[in-house]
């Protein structure tokens, strides 16, 4: 599993919006800058967040994005899958049209499910209130 720029990028989003969370919307421009990234690819990222009712958006003067729940309403899981689709490590778990012939012989099967499991069990325990809320110690167990 590889996590794409537009999946890690969600997740900053997510996280600062979480760190400036008073209720008011946030402009775009100010997240594109405090965390250094492209305000045109943030714009595509923020419209998939915002489809899902992730975040609440408002266009015009004092217009912006904010978070539509609390932070601890969102899991790290469930941001990932929104914007790559699939955590599964192995293609044959992440697509459901995806019929590979060897399923009922494959030998790692088993071991390729266990890890799909282990990941959505650690990601969906994982949410944008605990990464907003690390203090700088827990930064350097990561």
């Amino acid at each position: 599993m590889m996590v794409s720029t537009k999946g890690r990028y969600a997740l900053r989003v997510m996280v600062d919006l979480a760190e400036h969370n008073n209720g008011e919307f946030i402009p775009l421009k100010d997240i594109a800058q405090r965390q250094e990234l492209s305000l045109k690819y943030l714009e595509s990222i923020v419209s998939v967040l915002a489809k899902a009712h992730f975040v609440k958006g408002q266009h015009g003067k004092g217009g912006g994005y904010r978070l539509s729940r609390s932070p601890a309403d969102y899991s790290v899981g469930s941001i990932l899958k929104l914007t790559e689709g699939t955590l599964a490590p192995v293609v044959c778990l992440g697509e459901s049209d995806y019929a590979c012939s060897r399923a009922g012989e494959c030998k790692t099967l088993p071991m390729w499910k266990e890890l799909d499991q282990l990941i959505e069990h650690y990601l969906a325990g994982v949410t944008i209130g605990d990464l907003a809320n690390q203090t700088a110690k827990d930064k350097d167990l990561i």
